[in-house]
């Protein structure tokens, strides 16, 4: 399905959500991907609040600047799986500012969780997604977004390879071919 992320969207997709397969233990996980810039923060927060969900985001478990290949494997087991098992959620947090391993974050099954960011949609994570969502905006217009963040400065250094990597990422996981919407916006 595609959707104009408008006046109305976070209702059609939580109708969506009510009726897409729940998991054994009867969760829901609900990915929110795209590429930097397509707004997918913006719009995961705007659902999240919508299904009354916790928010999880990918780079909390992205092991640093060259980890987002990693990130299906990482998620699939410490949130989807998990999930999927109605168990407690767990992870290892990513600490940015020393880049290292940061402290182990839980979370107890919700019935619907969202997961957003670069590599949340892959093919690792389909099995145990109950509704995969692609954000997706121009090329020149998530760029002009990147550079108006205020964690521009220190994101610049790394644009070029994380920009290949999560444009690998969606070449192999499928991301955007596989997703039951594609949100324009």
């Amino acid at each position: 399905m595609r959707l104009a992320a408008g006046p109305g969207w976070t209702d059609v997709v939580a109708g969506l959500v009510a009726t897409a397969p729940a998991g054994p233990a009867g969760n829901r996980l609900v990915t929110v991907d795209g590429f930097s810039g397509a707004g997918k923060s913006t719009r995961a927060r705007e659902l999240a609040d919508r299904l009354a969900a916790p928010l999880l985001e990918i780079e909390d478990l992205c092991p640093g600047w060259d980890g987002l290949a990693r990130v299906p494997a990482l998620a699939r087991r410490g949130i989807g799986d998990p999930l999927a098992a109605g168990t407690t959620l767990r992870w290892t947090s990513w600490d940015w500012v020393h880049d290292r391993p940061g402290p182990e974050r839980t979370l107890a099954p919700a019935p619907v969780v969202v997961l957003e960011g670069c590599g949340s949609g892959a093919a690792e994570l389909a099995p145990v997604t109950a509704l995969a969502i692609w954000v997706d905006a121009p090329a020149d217009e998530r760029e002009r977004r990147l550079r108006d963040r205020a964690d521009w400065p220190g994101y610049a250094p790394f644009r070029d390879g994380w920009r290949r990597a999560e444009q690998e990422l969606a070449r192999t996981g499928g991301a955007p071919e596989r997703a039951d919407v594609v949100l324009h916006g």
